[in-house]
């Protein structure tokens, strides 16, 4: 299970004027429980007016190998978000020394490094998992090459830029580096442009052999992620290849209701603890959980992140939207608690499977 702890900021390195890297000491005796794979993430909590705020940030290290001591630091990127309260605090108030609690790592946007071929499409923060991905890769597997391929607004934009720059002079016949900018045209390379649907239908097989990517990473804004898994799916790439991770989805009109059970219950297996308790009206089958068991997992509490997935032993149950689980997962029986209300009147969640 997911658990929180408090960590120190060992850095605050400024990135760009509008982003910041946060790296954070993992104390010896907590290495194990921070040991991440390639692309994973964290979620930073913090309280604000007695009303907790979580928000969740990509590591952009390289994972610790599997036979080695755990990571002595984790490091995240963090850009601002208009009117963002964890970001704003991020990137003004945050200082070498201060504490944050932070959860364990999850997500499964994930590689485990092996020889062959991958690629991925990112777009402005959606860099941060990438440059973990890569940089494991490449050091791991000498038999690995990969192809990034990025969008940002302007060069001054663009997070990470030195040390994607380091990797391509330390690989340089093994990473395939390619940058897009949308409002700044540059002295060499691609035209300016956004990587949308069509740019990236006629761009992908100009630049490698599309059918021959052992695995895809696209990640980044919603219209990005789908415009690319659009022009990938158009290439004929099978969708067990391609794996995503959306950073920001503009808010969505809910959806209409199914009709609920006027009594409805929600049975949640957590922790090897299990309890059932009642469903109140409008909320969701995580909102519920979390009145009886604090410790419940979550993060975005948006259905981008996946933090709060749980398998659904009996019962059914209406998502809102999910931009967080494949369809394998969902078809497996998976679900976002943050975004599920039931349609039955006995709800069973596993958040242990």
């Amino acid at each position: 299970m997911a658990r929180f702890h408090t960590l120190r900021v060992a850095a605050v390195d400024r990135l760009t004027d509008d982003s910041v890297a946060l790296t954070l000491t993992v104390p010896q005796e907590l290495r194990e429980e921070y040991r991440h794979a390639p692309g994973q993430h964290l979620a930073l909590r913090r309280l604000v007016d007695g009303a907790e705020i979580r928000r969740t940030y990509s590591i952009c290290s390289p994972a610790p190998a599997p036979d080695g001591a755990g990571p002595r630091t984790l490091r995240v990127g963090v850009r601002l978000v208009e009117g963002g309260a964890f970001s704003t605090y991020a990137l003004k108030e945050i200082n070498v020394g201060d504490e944050l609690e932070v959860m364990t790592p999850a997500g499964r946007f994930t590689l485990d490094p092996a020889p062959g071929l991958y690629a991925a499409v990112v777009g402005g923060s959606g860099i941060t998992p990438v440059l973990s991905i890569v940089s494991t890769l490449l050091a791991r597997e000498p038999g690995a090459r990969f192809c990034l391929i990025r969008g940002d607004r302007t060069a001054a934009s663009t997070m990470f830029l030195d040390e994607v720059a380091d990797l391509k002079d330390r690989y340089p016949g093994r990473l395939q580096l390619v940058t897009v900018l949308s409002r700044e045209e540059q002295q060499a390379g691609l035209p300016s442009g956004r990587l949308d649907q069509e740019r990236l239908t006629g761009l992908l097989p100009a630049l490698l052999p599309v059918g021959q990517v052992a695995g895809w990473f696209l990640c980044g804004p919603f219209g990005l992620v789908q415009g690319a898994e659009r022009a990938l799916r158009g290439l004929g790439v099978a969708r067990t290849r391609i794996h995503e991770e959306i950073f920001h989805v503009e808010a969505a009109a809910p959806m209409p209701a199914a009709a609920a059970p006027a009594h409805s219950t929600v049975t949640a297996r957590l922790d090897g603890r299990g309890g059932t308790w009642p469903v109140q009206e409008g909320e969701s089958l995580l909102e519920t959980v979390l009145r009886n068991r604090p410790d419940a997992p979550y993060a975005c509490k948006g259905g981008v992140c996946g933090t709060c997935r749980a398998f659904l032993v009996t019962g059914e149950v209406r998502m809102d939207r999910n931009f967080a689980l494949e369809p394998e997962e969902t078809e497996a029986g998976y679900v976002l608690a943050c975004q599920s209300h039931p349609v039955t009147e006995k709800v069973e969640l596993d958040f242990d499977r």
